[in-house]
């Protein structure tokens, strides 16, 4: 694997739907722009979008699949790279839509892109084993790997405060920050659905595409404006 770019993925990124929240997030766009930057430097030969959804396993989503914003309230489609699906073709859930949305405001050209949900009830072993098909193929891999920290930081997030969120985040960052794909694979499962850290599983496919490849990592992002805890880092 060459690189990697994490960012959060709450449909709060497309400026449309923020609304009038939408200058509190520029500078969490802004690191998720030189995150992308990451990426297009190391040239890949492809992009894997990862980003979490129900489930246990992974659906697949081919270049093309259509994506929307409407269920959010913002008259905002997307397309994941290029090309056209199926007729009847699944759409991209709200994950991989921020993904999308994501790399089209980014001006992403840099090489072909394919998405990947995997469930936020994917056990740490299946996601190492995912990451390492991810990392096994013949092409010059790259992923853009979407998820949340905890949604329990403060009393007027999602689920309300939860005095082990933060705890968790602080891993979760540090592990992020440092390309540490052994305590991304530690993270537990149990905690992480208790605090709603819906990135746990993206993460540790992360850990395991990574796993021996020397990639160093940078934070550019940790904080929790609406008491859900967002990173960004970049990994190279």
């Amino acid at each position: 694997m060459l690189a990697a770019a994490v960012c959060p993925c709450p449909p709060l990124l497309q400026p449309q739907v923020a609304a009038g929240a939408a200058a509190e997030l520029a500078a969490l766009r802004e690191s998720c722009a030189a995150a992308l930057d990451t990426l297009a430097e190391a040239r890949p030969d492809r992009l894997v979008v990862l980003g979490p959804d129900a489930g246990e396993d992974r659906t697949p989503y081919p270049s093309g699949t259509p994506g929307s914003f409407r269920g959010f309230g913002a008259a905002v489609d997307v397309v994941l790279g290029s090309g056209t699906p199926a007729p009847g073709a699944a759409s991209l859930p709200a994950s991989l839509a921020v993904g999308a949305w994501l790399l089209a405001d980014h001006g992403w050209d840099a090489c072909p892109v394919e998405g990947l949900a995997v469930g936020t009830g994917c056990p740490p072993a299946r996601c190492a084993e995912l990451g390492a098909e991810l990392a096994a193929g013949p092409a010059r891999t790259a992923l853009l790997v979407l998820g949340d920290g905890s949604a329990c930081r403060t009393v007027k997030a999602p689920g309300y405060l939860d005095e082990r969120a933060a705890p968790f985040d602080a891993l979760a960052a540090e592990a992020l920050g440092a390309a540490d794909t052994a305590a991304l694979a530690g993270l537990d499962p149990v905690l992480a659905e208790e605090v709603g850290a819906a990135g746990r599983a993206p993460w540790q496919v992360l850990a395991g595409a990574a796993a021996g490849s020397g990639l160093a990592g940078k934070l550019l992002y940790d904080e929790a404006p609406y008491g859900v805890g967002y990173f960004v880092a970049a990994w190279s």
